[in-house]
């Protein structure tokens, strides 16, 4: 599926940017079905609210429990003083995540792809098993942050293997909150693990816990964001449709949405069947729902 030169671009650089992956028709397909499962959401019996921000995130039982249903979490700008939403239902959901791929039948077509199992295995994933994904709205004008992290914090493995597959639904600019990556810095070492608190107490295993690995900083956003060479992460601004691989290690970034124009993107994480995925990860599938081979 790859050429020899997109495969020593990923390994080189730690992202892989794959355009007209993904036809306009299956974009289209996938962002019905996700207006469709937002609207079918109840907000006045679950108002889970998603953060990036280190000090501000709250670990509740709808984020714990959401690695085996399909779940919406609202943005962080979604609700007035008084607790109502300041704009339309349909404009106010930050993501939906992260079981949906083995529970939608939509999202589970475009996810378990034969071609997408061929870039997985190209990029070194032969064994890749489809862990994790989110829709992602990035709203117009409330879409939050996300912080500049690497996956393998979230989602690891040992060896590390997680890879992340992106796909831009709607066209992603600068303008309204792109990925932005550190070229070649996949070769830093892993900062942090997220990781639930002790699972021996279960007063404590609701929560959860940064566990410091290596004090040393990861990339800031740009001072500038209209001026790429303002820090050490470059702007990936793609047409929706497609494909940005990211390795597990990748230090990325994006900006806030305050625009006038939505930034919906789909992200599928998957890790490698062989490697261990110990128990202190923050996502866990029940095991009568095991995870399935991204290859049919």
């Amino acid at each position: 599926m790859l050429t020899t030169e997109q495969v020593a671009s990923f390994e080189r650089d730690g992202f892989l940017v794959v355009p007209d992956f993904v036809s306009g028709d299956a974009c289209a397909r996938l962002r019905e079905r996700a207006l469709e499962i937002v609207d079918d959401w109840e907000p006045t019996e679950h108002r889970s609210v998603f953060t990036t921000n280190e000090q501000e995130r709250e670990s509740n039982d709808e984020f714990l429990n959401s690695g085996a249903t399909t779940w919406c979490f609202f943005e962080e700008g979604a609700f007035d003083a008084d607790g109502a939403l300041a704009q339309p239902k349909e404009l106010s959901i930050n993501k939906i995540g992260h079981a949906q791929h083995d529970l939608d039948d939509v999202f589970e077509q475009f996810a378990y792809d034969p071609d997408l199992a061929e870039v997985a295995a190209d990029l070194g994933l032969a064994d890749a098993m489809a862990l994790q994904s989110m829709y992602i709205f990035k709203q117009p004008r409330i879409g939050g942050e996300v912080t500049c992290h690497q996956d393998a914090t979230f989602l690891y493995t040992d060896p590390i293997t997680v890879t992340g597959f992106w796909f831009a639904i709607e066209d992603a600019t600068i303008d309204n909150g792109c990925l932005w990556a550190a070229p070649g810095e996949h070769r830093s070492p892993l900062r942090q693990l997220f990781k639930r608190n002790d699972l021996d107490d279960p007063a404590a295993a609701d929560g959860t816990v940064f566990d410091v690995l290596d004090p040393s900083p990861l990339p800031s956003p740009p001072t500038d964001v209209g001026d790429p060479s303002s820090g050490r992460l470059v702007p990936l601004e793609v047409p929706a449709g497609t494909l940005v691989a990211l390795h597990g290690l990748l230090p990325h970034w994006s900006g806030p949405n305050r625009s006038a124009t939505s930034r919906h993107a789909y992200s599928l994480h998957c890790i490698s069947d062989a490697a261990d995925y110990p128990d202190w990860n923050w996502l866990q599938r029940p095991d009568d729902m095991p995870l399935r081979p991204l290859a049919r």
